[in-house]
């Protein structure tokens, strides 16, 4: 059978179709050849993300974002996802949009339930998350920082705007003169350093020779310490304690009249006595004074004696003459 030219542009033309529908469906994300599983996920807001970009579990790429609409009542954005895996997704798995990197896109991870059993069919809706990126979470944390960095310049400038207040003129001219003085009173101080080196180098031997007297009395209060160590202080001590509580009681015996120094503090009759036998000595002593022949009678004549008369009280002041 020949065939004619028709039938080979006709043929020609039918594959340049076929060719163009493929292209178009290959550049708007679907493969026409492929058996794929078509989900959708509604969001908010996509963050950028694009149709072609692809879909991940778990890093593995298995299927592509094919295209993304919004919804003209409610004006939110429905993701259609194609997915070129027999792995099993539930309905409960979370859908995520994410940033990998600084430099890609956005993609989308699907974290699945492996608990539930219950598997999404082509054309299902899943639930849809936004996980904030890399670029997300550094301008977080840099905000704060911001914050701080723009105080900080604000107190640094008040700082510099008081610190410029203060050293006016005068001050800054007192300042001057403050440092003119300490590089005088250094200057004097290393001139009186030098001269304490030199006292010193000139009196080293002395030094010397103090140092090893200090050294020596160190070691003999070291030799005394020891023997104090050694002696038996503690003893001493009890013996101390013993001797003492032996005084107390004698204390606490004279306090109580006891024995015969208690009763000479104590009793008052023995005062009495002592009192009087005191005045009968002193009426003694006078007679004897004033009659000593009546106590020493020596007579060369054989007189005979006087009668014996009493002898008057007298104060201790004339007995004293």
């Amino acid at each position: 059978m020949k065939v004619t030219k028709e039938i080979k542009t006709a043929i020609l033309v039918i594959a340049s179709i076929l060719l163009f529908i493929w292209g178009y469906s290959f550049l708007k994300g679907r493969d026409l050849f492929s058996n794929y599983k078509t989900l959708y996920v509604q969001y908010d807001n996509v963050e950028g993300l694009a149709a072609s970009a692809p879909v991940t579990i778990n890093g593995l790429i298995i299927g592509k974002v094919s295209s993304i609409k919004i919804q003209e009542n409610s004006g939110k954005l429905v993701v259609e996802l194609q997915i070129k895996s027999d792995f099993p997704i539930s309905k409960t798995s979370e859908v995520n949009i994410y940033e990998p990197g600084l430099i890609g896109g956005k993609q989308i991870q699907i974290i699945p339930n492996l608990q539930d059993k219950n598997l999404v069919q082509s054309g299902d809706f899943l639930k849809g998350r936004i996980v904030p990126g890399l670029t997300a979470l550094v301008g977080e944390k840099l905000t704060p920082l911001q914050e701080k960095i723009e105080k900080m310049v604000v107190s640094a400038d008040s700082l510099l705007t008081n610190l410029n207040t203060i050293l006016d003129a005068k001050t800054k001219a007192n300042l001057k003169s403050s440092l003119a003085n300490l590089d005088a009173t250094l200057a004097e101080f290393k001139v009186a350093s030098k001269t304490v080196n030199a006292m010193l180098t000139s009196n080293e031997s002395k030094i010397s020779n103090t140092m090893a007297n200090v050294e020596k009395a160190s070691n003999n209060f070291s030799k005394i310490s020891d023997s104090i160590a050694k002696a038996n202080i503690g003893q001493t001590v009890k013996k101390l304690e013993t001797t003492l509580a032996s005084v107390d009681k004698v204390m606490a015996d004279l306090q109580s009249g006891k024995g015969t120094m208690g009763k000479l503090l104590k009793d008052e009759s023995l005062y009495n006595n002592f009192n009087n036998t005191s005045k009968e000595l002193e009426l003694l002593l006078q007679d004897l004074r004033l009659n000593p022949t009546r106590y020493v009678n020596v007579s060369l004549f054989g007189k005979k004696n006087k009668p014996y008369k009493a002898p008057s009280i007298v104060d201790s002041t004339s007995l004293k003459k």
